[in-house]
């Protein structure tokens, strides 16, 4: 396992495998910052994947594979993420020590702060460097994978050829394409909403202090509409979206998403009151939403009247650079949220 903190060599692909679709997003380095060369996103058969888990691995490599080929992407290079309940992501504060002590505390120790056996999963950790000349302790983020999980992803993305090098958590893409755009001296919640989860990743001053994966997600939504009113999958997901008018179903589909979205409201309200209750002198500046599930048409104004923060659409390519002629402006805007973790692992460079 490896996340990386940071290289110079070549980039890699970036491979974000949801429940729902696989998104895919290559860039290069310019002198004016990073580019976007192409992505692009393909639907999933239902059931492939789910909560991080491949059920279906051949379904979700012939996904990519043809992915790749209607991209035309040749680098073999790629990154993936993981989360869902296969990932711990912890913060515990330590006694500074030298990196080899630090490693060595964390392999001892792990078994305390870990609900996995050790030999079961990857370890991997990161000094946030916390300490302060008045404290000689420091926060460390600890990261356990189950080995069973990322092997499965490994094994699959070998099987077609190509060559995993970097294995990321969601919200740590997230916040790595986040802070490319965005000053680090902001405290903010970035919520991304998949389809079957939602990832919370709360920053402040650059450095993530609240991180969690909550299992809810935008298919509620579409499930909902589809069994009330009886319809196929996509007509539902287009009404859900909004691209359909609602027309008599306005009142009951207002029902669902109350429903629903009052859900995903109280997680996200409990993880921004964590934050306060240990941040108190530095509340949220905003809450930026990303994923799919962040298009679901009036979200943005719920979160607004529930959370009083400002909220905001993630647009992970506000600052990239953008050849018009190639790809459309409009489309890049569209998909723009639930491009946000591809995006994130596709800026991590390859180490190998």
């Amino acid at each position: 396992m490896n996340l990386p903190f940071l290289s110079r060599e070549q980039l890699v692909i970036g491979v974000d495998i949801g429940s729902h679709a696989v998104k895919v997003c290559q860039l290069k380095r310019t002198e004016q910052g990073y580019a976007v060369v192409t992505l692009g996103s393909s639907i999933l058969p239902e059931g492939a994947v789910d909560d991080g888990a491949l059920n279906d691995p051949e379904a979700v490599g012939k996904t990519i594979t043809e992915l790749f080929k209607n991209l035309k992407i040749k680098s073999k290079k790629v990154g993936f993420s993981i989360s869902g309940y296969s990932v711990i992501v912890k913060k515990v504060n330590l006694n500074v020590m030298d990196d080899d002590k630090l490693e060595e505390h964390i392999m001892a120790e792990a078994e305390q702060y870990i609900p996995f056996d050790i030999d079961d999963v990857y370890l991997d950790f990161q000094d946030l460097k916390t300490n302060t000349p008045e404290s000689e302790r420091t926060d460390v983020m600890l990261v356990a994978a189950k080995k069973e999980i990322v092997d499965g992803y490994l094994e699959m993305l070998q099987g077609l050829g190509l060559q995993p090098v970097i294995v990321d958590v969601d919200g740590f893409a997230l916040e790595n394409t986040y802070e490319y755009n965005h000053p680090k001296n902001e405290n903010v919640a970035l919520v991304d909403i998949g389809a079957s989860k939602m990832n919370i990743n709360i920053l402040t001053g650059g450095i993530s202090v609240v991180a969690r994966d909550i299992v809810v997600g935008s298919r509620q939504l579409t499930d909902q509409i589809q069994n009330t009113f009886d319809l196929d999958y996509e007509e539902a997901e287009a009404l859900k979206l909004g691209y359909l008018p609602a027309g008599d179903k306005q009142s009951q589909i207002e029902a669902i998403f109350t429903s629903t979205c009052t859900q995903w409201v109280l997680e996200i309200k409990k993880a921004i009151d964590l934050y306060h209750s240990n941040h108190p002198d530095e509340p949220l500046t905003k809450l930026v939403l990303s994923g799919g599930g962040a298009k679901v048409s009036g979200l943005t104004d719920f979160l607004v009247s529930e959370t009083s923060l400002p909220v905001e659409l993630f647009n992970p390519f506000e600052n990239m650079v953008v050849n018009s002629k190639k790809i459309d402006p409009e489309y890049l805007k569209v998909i723009g949220p639930e491009m946000a973790i591809a995006t994130g692992i596709a800026i991590r460079p390859s180490a190998v």
